[in-house]
């Protein structure tokens, strides 16, 4: 009897730890459920929130290119109207050769008076490397007359021409700090006969493809002041020829020199600049963008 009672007693509390596990394991796994739903649910909110943000983004994204869109076509627009209007402004480019010299200061002072810049087409001057960094301070260009000037040695080949081109773009870096402005301008211009001698007669017809392909513009001029056709040409002779050649030019080339012999270009520098103004011109430097002006074709 008392044996009975026992394992009933035993096998009561068997079915009640038994009740209890099952009960604690619905428990957990409701708890389990709750955590997991309760992941799911944060983790489909944080979805639909990104999902509205790369909505957002895409939509402000196809806003933004079509914003880049309008101002690109609004910009080639304002430039297609300022290149029209610069069709028919006069303008004059001051070129100066074979410089920098002695004059080269004088010629900046007088410039920088006038608020006019000019482009200068400079050979390799060592010991001058203060007026080629004078010339870039005050907002001139530095184009490329060849290092040495020498028709014997740069026109002999296209590639003695583009050694010696290359020697002064590397000068002028090392000594000013800017990269090579790429404008270059042939000793004699660009139809010059006297390279036949050293190249034979078809040697500018080789060079100046040969140079285009590098990536050089060449420019020769269309006013001529005639400061070279004399050891030092007189002034007001600089000063008529620059004034009348310019007369019927919409685009003013102009051909003087700033080597040390040629001090009347210096005084006859102010009285040119004035009559130009008079003429109705504005000044300018030579860039890749102007207008070219080449003697060969």
């Amino acid at each position: 009897m008392r044996n009975s009672r026992k394992n009933i007693y035993s096998k009561k509390r068997h079915h009640d730890l038994r009740n209890t596990v099952t009960i604690c394991l619905l428990f957990f796994s409701i708890i389990s459920t709750f955590i997991t739903g309760g992941r799911l649910l944060k983790v489909k909110i944080q979805n639909n929130m990104l999902g509205k943000k790369i909505t957002n983004m895409s939509s402000e994204n196809k806003n933004i290119k079509n914003e880049n869109i309008k101002l690109m076509s609004d910009i080639d627009k304002e430039n297609e109207t300022y290149k029209e209007k610069m069709k028919h402004i006069k303008i004059a480019y001051l070129t100066f050769d074979d410089g920098p010299s002695k004059n080269t200061k004088e010629i900046l002072k007088i410039l920088k008076e006038n608020n006019v810049r000019a482009t200068f087409f400079v050979n390799g001057h060592l010991g001058l490397e203060d007026l080629y960094k004078a010339i870039a301070k005050d907002g001139h260009v530095i184009a490329n007359h060849t290092y040495s000037h020498d028709y014997r040695k740069v026109y002999m080949s296209p590639e003695n021409f583009e050694k010696d081109i290359k020697k002064l773009d590397k000068y002028i870096e090392e000594t000013v700090g800017q990269k090579p402005s790429h404008i270059i301008r042939y000793p004699g211009g660009s139809n010059n006969t006297v390279s036949h001698n050293y190249g034979g007669p078809g040697v500018m017809k080789q060079i100046i493809p040969y140079m285009n392909n590098l990536g050089y513009m060449h420019f020769d001029w269309n006013v001529d002041s005639t400061d070279a056709s004399a050891f030092r040409q007189r002034e007001d002779k600089i000063i008529n020829s620059v004034l009348t050649e310019s007369r019927g030019q919409h685009k003013a080339v102009i051909l003087m020199h700033d080597t040390d012999p040629k001090t009347t270009t210096v005084q006859a520098l102010p009285e040119v600049i004035k009559g130009l103004k008079e003429q109705g011109f504005i000044f300018d430097v030579i860039t890749k963008d102007t207008p070219q002006i080449s003697f060969t074709k």
